[in-house]
């Protein structure tokens, strides 16, 4: 059967039979992959703890009829252990991880993984808060998929900015004349640090006061869920960290 080598960030895992476990890697090259890791639960395996949900591994892999089968695994980012350490982290890192397997549902993205990867890597260094870093990893994420949201701009018509009126369904933020009756408006404060999450511009991310992080990440959860069709069933225990 057919051999073949990649780096992979697991997503999930599954039990299977007494010592096994499913995996669903998004790898680099192969998209999203589900292989079997045989004996992987047992307390002798060599590489059981490299095939954790956030771990980033090379892993080797042979073609199978219906799920492919790991034969190696190397670490790369052991982030997992880190990320668990933190409730905030592994909340946000899980929101990611569901994210990253529903976007690459058909094929994956060489672009989608190197943003999950830089993510976890992000949260296990504590670089920046939790809900800052999921935040803005969704909102790049889902721009990478098709769904690049207007914080500038009109979404619909395409007059300059800034507008107040906030509408997920329409892609964004929208003018005075495509703003339907009652549309929700947001202060301008709240839509300058979305368009920063959407930037990765963290400088100007982290100097944004709790009330307006906290209406940012309303947005971002509602935006995320209409594309989403599902929606993320861990983005309900997400924990928001207070701005001290």
């Amino acid at each position: 059967m057919p051999v073949y080598r990649d780096e992979a960030v697991v997503l999930r895992t599954h039990k299977l039979g007494e010592a096994d476990r499913i995996v669903t890697l998004l790898t680099r090259q192969h998209g999203k992959v589900r292989a079997v890791a045989k004996g992987v639960r047992r307390t002798a395996s060599k590489f059981g703890a490299r095939l954790e949900p956030f771990m980033v591994a090379d892993v080797q892999l042979y073609e199978g009829r219906s799920l492919d089968i790991v034969t190696q695994a190397e670490s790369i980012g052991s982030y997992g252990a880190l990320i668990a350490d933190d409730y905030a982290s592994y909340t946000a890192a899980s929101a990611m991880v569901e994210t990253a397997d529903k976007l690459t549902e058909s094929e994956g993205s060489l672009q989608q993984y190197l943003l999950l990867v830089g993510a976890l890597r992000s949260l296990s260094r504590r670089e920046h808060g939790a809900s800052l870093t999921l935040d803005s990893y969704l909102l790049r994420a889902l721009s990478m998929a098709g769904w690049a949201p207007s914080f500038q701009d009109c979404a619909r018509c395409g007059a300059p900015g800034m507008h107040s009126a906030v509408v997920v369904q329409l892609g964004g933020v929208v003018c005075d004349d495509c703003a339907p009756p009652g549309a929700p408006r947001l202060d301008a404060a709240t839509i300058e640090l979305l368009g920063a999450l959407l930037a990765g511009d963290w400088a100007h991310a982290e100097t944004a006061e709790e009330g307006i992080r906290s209406r940012a990440s309303g947005v971002v959860a509602a935006y995320v869920q209409w594309h989403l069709e599902r929606g993320l069933r861990s983005l309900a225990h997400v924990s928001r960290e207070v701005v001290p």
